[in-house]
């Protein structure tokens, strides 16, 4: 297991990422039902193996399972004696917790509000990195910013990020935190996958551009590219793609992308997930990949991606099938750009 620097901070994670998603759903949580219901025994030996593997970045959120994924975490960490500084715990609010008009967002109140709750949850005293969910289109983004400095500067929260949202709020928060003087978005949280490249087009070139730290949720588009799915292959019947189809993917890409992997896995004699796993941590700009599992067995088949070393014609060709088309104005950026390159200067001296 490799760590990797959080952004400009200095705080160093794991190249991989528990995610805690899975947690908790039952047969009355809706869609999280179908995401995961892991309970409490089993996320402990999740949380146990995944600690002993090396990994010390722990995601979750205030909204999966109504706040049930939150408890177990933290339920599991103090049942197995974990020491608060040998993990980075990291939550995300800013989505719908409840009825009420003010259960959701990322206003001031709302903010102040789910993170006492989430302490509460998880049974810590702070949460490493506290995430926005998602982008609101109501709250003021100084608002937002204000409240995330308070909470910092309280010491509840010691960093911040940023979850889903476009590459324009996003480049208007970090000149507006450098402008007040306030905490800054250190992270951005994305989906990102062989089969779903967009946020290479603005967010990448932002993130490396400002040095974010890039975290990245669906690495196996919530299970499409795990090999289980697509031409001649048979689904697991509790996949959960089966009743869960999200993220949404252009299936005639991901299809040729799992046949590229298949033959790499072939030859690898891996799985095809861990070539899927194994792309996305040879890129640079990525921090640390999220993963979320429901049993022992596919968690130690991910974690087994760390060891796959694709070699560069590998990742050469895995680039050039998963290739996006061209987009405006990237193509015109491009074209532009290739005039600005240093050329060669040859000096002749003069008699």
């Amino acid at each position: 297991m490799e760590y990797n620097q959080l952004g400009r901070t200095g705080l160093f994670v794991s190249e991989l990422c528990l995610g805690t998603m899975t947690l908790g759903g039952n047969t009355d949580a809706g869609m999280w039902s179908a995401v995961g219901a892991v309970a409490q025994d089993e996320a402990n030996q999740l949380i146990a193996r995944a600690l002993a593997s090396g990994i010390n970045f722990i995601d979750t959120a205030d909204i999966y399972s109504f706040g049930q994924s939150e408890r177990m975490t933290g339920a599991a960490l103090k049942a197995l004696g974990v020491k608060r500084s040998d993990i980075i715990l990291a939550t995300k609010t800013g989505g719908v917790t409840g009825t009420g008009p003010n259960d959701k967002g990322a206003s001031r109140g709302h903010i102040m509000d789910s993170v006492q709750k989430s302490l509460e949850r998880l049974q810590v005293d702070h949460i490493d990195l506290l995430q926005i969910h998602a982008s609101d289109p109501v709250t003021p983004v100084e608002e937002t910013l204000r409240a995330l400095d308070d909470l910092t500067r309280q010491g509840l929260v010691r960093y911040v990020g940023v979850s889903n949202w476009a590459a324009g709020k996003l480049g208007k928060s970090l000149g507006l935190s450098e402008a007040l003087h306030a905490t800054r978005f250190e992270t951005l949280q994305a989906y990102y996958s062989i089969a779903g490249r967009d946020v290479e087009r603005e967010l990448i070139p932002l993130a490396r551009e400002e040095k974010m730290g890039l975290l990245v949720w669906s690495p196996l588009a919530g299970g499409l590219l795990t090999g289980k799915f697509g031409p001649g292959a048979a689904a697991e019947s509790d996949a959960r793609r089966s009743t869960f189809d999200f993220p949404p993917v252009d299936r005639d890409l991901a299809w040729k992308c799992v046949a590229a992997m298949r033959d790499m896995a072939t030859q690898h004699a891996v799985s095809v997930s861990r070539i899927a796993l194994a792309w996305l941590l040879a890129k640079p700009d990525v921090t640390s990949v999220i993963i979320g599992v429901k049993r022992l067995a596919q968690l130690t088949d991910n974690l087994g991606a760390t060891d796959v070393v694709l070699t560069a014609e590998e990742l050469a060709h895995l680039d050039a099938i998963s290739a996006m088309p061209p987009h405006y104005p990237g193509w015109m950026i491009d074209h532009q750009d290739a005039e600005r390159f240093p050329q060669p200067f040859t000096f002749t001296a003069q008699n």
